[in-house]
């Protein structure tokens, strides 16, 4: 037999069920948040006809798309969001989805960029939006959402840094309005300011954006602003008195500031010029957010308001805003911080097995324990007391419930916690009510 040898694309990764299960759960409580918020689900196929795909992330997004043509000579991608299949289904849809409609999706996207720290070129992204409304009550409602969702994983230290992309159009226009696509081109270059930092930035505006070197210190001068966030907005109002899209841009962030702040939710949110988001259907209001125990990882979450992508399915302009949370790399950024710990086990017992004889004994402690509800692993094979316990330990099982020959000639068990170092024997009819009281009390 000839030997494959065992081995995965660059920037795609298998999930070993240490890492699985800390996924699995963070997955999980992600949804109830979702839910509890009242948007509804939705799924949709990982395959898009290219022309629905192309065309609305820019330049750079397009060439990181997966594209082929199918068996039948059809010119496919896969999906690079979950927004674009979202303001599909909404145009093709408009009997079943009613507007406004919130929705959510937890489900693979795949981009062929470079993979770093944290970045695959397959990943789940957590989107929750808001189709049908232009109110900016729902873009800080999304904003509300995503600090809950990261307090609802453990996460303390985090920043919203918010911004918007008519502010951002006000300050190009008062260092001389470029062309639209020039704009969208500088916007990219602004995005990469806190990667590559301001030196690179007044660089590659000079360079590849074309502004001289005053234009491009005055953008980077205006986009550093900083100070409360009322202070900055005043300033910037005062700036745009001769352009109509930047005061609206700046009365929109107003508005969002003040909803957040009656939130009480203000000390999670900043004001940040310098966000700029380079996909090119955002249209107002954006956010990215920071872990501030990892300087340097990159935004975990991430959203803003697009209100001419459904128009592009649709015919007519729809207002929508989302927001986007990455779950692969808030893991592995929690699991560098401590936050979430990898695990070797979903069941917190281990029922034992000692030999042929005691087998059937075994199955029947673990299928009552099972019947109340107590998840358990029952030992795949007869062997040693010590192995069985030092997989056990190994798992992160805290209990192990002995079912021997004595115990099985007595219809009793023994019950060690490897935490405590205590073992109580008791009858088997008594285990489940036993292991569920200590459960509760952990």
């Amino acid at each position: 037999m000839s030997k494959v040898e065992p081995r995965i694309l660059k920037g795609f990764r298998d999930y070993l069920p240490s890492k699985m299960i800390p996924r699995q759960k963070m997955i999980a409580a992600i949804e109830q948040t979702f839910q509890r918020f009242g948007f509804l689900p939705l799924m949709t196929p990982a395959l898009e006809y290219l022309e629905v795909l192309t065309g609305k992330y820019g330049q750079e997004g397009d060439q990181l798309l997966y594209r082929f043509q199918d068996h039948g000579g059809r010119d496919v991608g896969l999906r690079y969001d979950l927004t674009v299949p979202l303001a599909r289904v909404v145009a093709q849809y408009p009997q079943e989805v009613l507007l406004p409609f919130r929705r959510y999706q937890i489900a693979p996207v795949w981009r062929a960029e470079n993979p770093a720290r944290g970045r695959f070129r397959e990943f789940v992204q957590c989107d929750a939006d808001v189709v049908g409304s232009a109110d900016m009550a729902a873009d800080a409602e999304l904003v509300q959402l995503g600090c809950e969702l990261l307090e609802g994983l453990g996460v303390q230290s985090f920043r919203v840094r918010i911004n918007n992309r008519k502010v951002l159009s006000g300050i190009l226009f008062s260092i001389g309005q470029p062309s639209r696509e020039e704009e969208v081109g500088i916007l990219r270059t602004i995005d990469k300011l806190p990667k590559v930092g301001k030196d690179e930035a007044l660089r590659l505006l000079e360079t590849e954006n074309g502004l001289s070197p005053d234009r491009a210190a005055r953008l980077l001068e205006l986009v550093a602003s900083n100070g409360p966030p009322r202070e900055i907005l005043r300033g910037l109002d005062a700036a745009f008195k001769d352009d109509p899209v930047g005061k609206k841009g700046v009365a929109e962030l107003l508005e969002v500031v003040e909803i957040l702040e009656g939130a009480g939710i203000a000390d999670r949110v900043e004001l940040d010029l310098s966000i700029a988001r380079g996909l090119a259907y955002y249209t107002g209001t954006i956010y990215e957010t920071f872990l501030l125990d990892l300087p340097g990882y990159g935004s975990v979450m991430s959203g803003g308001r697009y209100d001419e992508l459904v128009g592009v399915f649709r015919g007519q302009p729809v207002p929508a805003v989302g927001i986007s949370l990455g779950i692969d790399r808030l893991l592995e950024g929690l699991v560098e911080l401590g936050v979430l710990k990898t695990q070797g086990a979903v069941a917190p017992v281990l029922v034992t097995l000692f030999a042929k004889e005691t087998a059937a004994y075994s199955a029947r402690v673990a299928r009552l324990l099972r019947a109340a509800g107590i998840g358990c692993e029952l030992y795949p094979a007869a062997a040693k007391i010590g192995k069985q316990l030092a997989r056990a330990s190994e798992n992160g099982q805290r209990w192990v419930v002995v079912a021997g020959p004595d115990e099985a000639a007595r219809g009793e068990v023994a019950v060690k916690d490897l935490e405590t170092r205590t073992q109580e024997t008791m009858r088997l009819d008594a285990l489940a009510a036993h292991l569920g009281a200590r459960m509760a009390g952990s």
